[in-house]
């Protein structure tokens, strides 16, 4: 089961998939970061990422982040099958973890894979997704930070 707010880049997945030996199926709830623009831009600024806390976009705000999870999700999905894993996924509307309890009462997986960005503020005060989630649901909780294609072109070069 995973919990992911990007999509999966290729070293993502390849830890994903050397996790385990056996047959891997994979549960993906997808997540734009997108609703509290403050806390985000605070993780922006205090990351070193000042352009990226202040960057506007034209497209409407509603639009944007659903478009590019959708694309996001169906992304990662594919890179997991490639890699030889079952994987299913879906768009998450509303709160993450409500959703996330719901979908681990329902099939009652192994464990939580939260797949997330460094958010220094959040992690501070034990209020970001995994932190969240080991209280709502009743399987081990694992945290990773994701990697993004940009930082295996430039380990790779």
């Amino acid at each position: 089961m995973l919990l992911i707010e990007k999509p999966l880049s290729a070293t993502d997945v390849d830890f994903l998939i050397g996790r385990h030996e056996d047959d891997m199926s994979f549960i993906a709830l997808m997540h734009a970061r997108g609703s509290d623009k403050l806390l985000r831009a605070i993780d922006d600024a205090a990351l070193g990422g000042l352009m990226e806390a202040v960057e506007v976009s034209d497209e409407a705000e509603d639009e944007r982040p659903h478009r590019q999870q959708a694309r996001g999700l169906e992304d990662s999905l594919r890179r997991l099958r490639a890699a030889g894993a079952e994987a299913v996924g879906r768009l998450v509307e509303g709160h993450p973890l409500d959703q996330l309890r719901a979908v681990v009462e329902e099939i009652d997986p192994d464990e939580v894979i939260v797949l997330t960005e460094p958010h220094a503020i959040e992690e501070f005060f034990h209020r970001d997704w995994a932190s969240r989630a080991r209280h709502k649901v009743g399987v081990p909780v694992l945290k990773l930070y994701a990697h993004s294609d940009e930082q295996e072109t430039d380990e790779n070069a």
